[in-house]
């Protein structure tokens, strides 16, 4: 057959011999400039290719604590990425490093160069992970988790079977193929739903749906419903916690966990979400359960490596919502905080190297961290800057500090947003994230400042003994004071925005206060919960006294 041979890549502009282990393959040449021996010594990390919203730094680090835990291991590090901003493609970071796509005929042929000892899935995130079964059909020796439990994992039906099996709770889902049988779903269940369309054309892929008709708008706008292009439809629990694990397992038996909890209530993206660890509100009694359902899912899966449980939590009931069996995009913030690398645990374990567990005081800390996404709204022109169950965030920040509102406050100084001077511009969508929003009202008059309300919020805040000055929607023509007439002028220091339903006017409105914030660089938040948790935060203490700290000192 057609084979392609190794090439280095010249370094140094063919004024000298390039001696680098910068590779790539190339079909236009007739030998390798490389000499393999064969000796099944070299351990190849897939990496995690081009930079996107989902899959970003987190994984590169992922990438490179695995290669360097090779190489202390005794194995030869090779690192297959094609990605030039990352850390896994500088050359010194491993001992061959080929630039090269992540394509399963382009991985088998590096693998039939190398002859390695094995090939490492889970530390560059989807990606890699979707090459499981094609690889192990080729016979290639996959390091950890099997093909098979991963794609036990992926498959969606077969999870959930696994599940129902273990008598482990999951939101209700099914997939349809017709707009009746959707509708029958919503008689089982109700609203709200949760749907998940194959076949996507304006660009929503998913939507949270209240009544029949945000349902069949967005049905008959967004997606084409057919045998061919089936819909998930999912309950979705509302009001309801989200919280993470993330872990390391080998053989199935857990080796070091860490559990963190959303600011905000599910229904926003985990890459968006405001993430607590250590998880600081949850009952124990639901600690509890959620490490006892990891155990259980880590011995079905037979789990060798990491891996990332999502769960849903309300009143002490817990449903799973899904497990990825790779390094998940919090495991080097947990890392962090926590002062324990779990991507060098998992890479001993796959590379069957005893390890300890950690002891029990390792996990009792006295200070939280806080991970804040970073958006770049301001270069997507005309994006609507509100969060959903799509991911949209472009980055993140850490933050440690010796408690919530000190972390809290950290991190979000740190992404962009300032603490308000005088006027807050509060529309507080519908009635439960108006009570959500009541208390951090009162305190905000509490603290002198001054509040502006749109129609439904100001009559709230009124009712409620919160006095606010009432500014018309953007639509109201003859009203003599109007929010994007203020929002050009730069009168606000912070727009509270949470959306409140899919009807027409609420959308046009709703989106030309949010796209006014970004526009003229007023911070914006549009989730309850954490507005509520930013106000209290910088009403109880001030910048000043957020304690500045290096890493090493928690």
């Amino acid at each position: 057959g057609i084979t392609p041979v190794v090439k280095q890549i010249d370094t140094l502009a063919a004024e000298d011999p390039a001696n680098t282990n910068y590779l790539y393959l190339t079909y236009n040449g007739e030998e390798n400039d490389v000499e393999y021996t064969g000796d099944h010594k070299s351990v190849i990390v897939l990496g995690s290719g081009a930079y996107r919203i989902g899959s970003s730094v987190e994984f590169d680090w992922c990438s490179v604590n695995a290669l360097n835990t090779v190489r202390k291991e005794g194995y030869r590090a090779v690192m297959i990425n094609y990605n030039p901003e990352t850390v896994s493609t500088d050359y010194d970071m491993c001992d061959r490093l080929y630039f090269d796509e992540l394509s399963h005929e382009r991985v088998l042929d590096i693998i039939d160069l190398e002859n390695p000892h094995g090939v490492i899935l889970s530390v560059g995130g989807q990606i890699p992970n979707n090459l499981a079964i094609k690889l192990d059909n080729a016979g290639v020796n996959i390091l950890g988790t099997s093909a098979k439990d991963i794609d036990n994992a992926e498959d969606r039906h077969k999870f959930s079977s696994m599940l129902d099996r273990m008598k482990i709770d999951q939101p209700k889902w099914k997939e349809l193929t017709t707009l009746n049988d959707i509708y029958k779903f919503v008689e089982e269940v109700g609203f709200p739903l949760l749907v998940r369309p194959s076949y996507v054309l304006s660009g929503a892929a998913m939507n949270v749906c209240s009544n029949n008709s945000e349902l069949e708008r967005f049905l008959t706008l967004a997606t084409e419903v057919s045998s061919k292009y089936p819909v998930v439809v999912s309950e979705f629990i509302e009001d309801a916690k989200e919280i993470e694990m993330d872990a390391v397992a080998q053989n199935g038996e857990l080796i070091v966990y860490a559990i963190s909890e959303h600011v905000e209530f599910a229904g926003v993206h985990s890459g968006d979400a405001t993430i607590l660890f250590p998880a600081q509100k949850i009952y124990v009694q639901t600690v509890r359960r959620i490490k006892r359902i990891t155990r259980e899912i880590a011995k079905a899966l037979n789990i060798t490596g990491p891996f990332n449980i999502q769960f849903l939590a309300k009143d002490n009931d817990i449903k799973v919502i899904e497990c990825n069996l790779r390094a998940s995009r919090s495991q080097p913030f947990v890392s962090k905080v926590l002062k324990i690398n779990f991507i060098e645990l998992a890479t001993k374990v796959m590379l069957n190297v005893d390890v300890d567990k950690p002891e029990k005081s390792a996990f009792d800390l006295d200070y939280v961290g806080i991970k804040a996404p970073q958006f770049s709204f301001t270069r997507l022109h005309k994006a609507d800057p509100v969060l959903g169950v799509d991911m949209a965030s472009t980055g993140e920040v850490g933050a440690i500090g010796a408690h919530f509102d000190d972390a809290l406050l950290a991190s979000m100084l740190s992404v962009g947003y300032r603490i308000p001077e005088k006027n807050i511009m509060v529309s507080s969508g519908g009635t439960k994230s108006k009570v959500d929003l009541l208390d951090a009202c009162r305190l905000l008059k509490k603290n002198g400042y001054n509040l502006y309300a749109t129609g439904g919020t100001q009559k709230f805040l009124e009712e409620n003994g919160v006095e606010s000055t009432f500014v018309a929607w953007p639509d109201d023509q003859d009203a003599s004071l109007r929010v994007d007439d203020m929002i050009s002028e730069k009168k606000f220091d912070l727009i509270i925005n949470i959306p409140k339903n899919l009807t027409e006017r609420e959308l046009t409105n709703g989106y030309r206060i949010r796209r006014g914030a970004i526009d003229y660089n007023i911070p914006l938040i549009t989730n309850a919960r954490l507005a509520s948790a930013f106000i209290k935060a910088f009403c109880r203490i001030t910048q000043n006294d957020i304690e500045i700290k290096h890493w090493a000192e928690y």
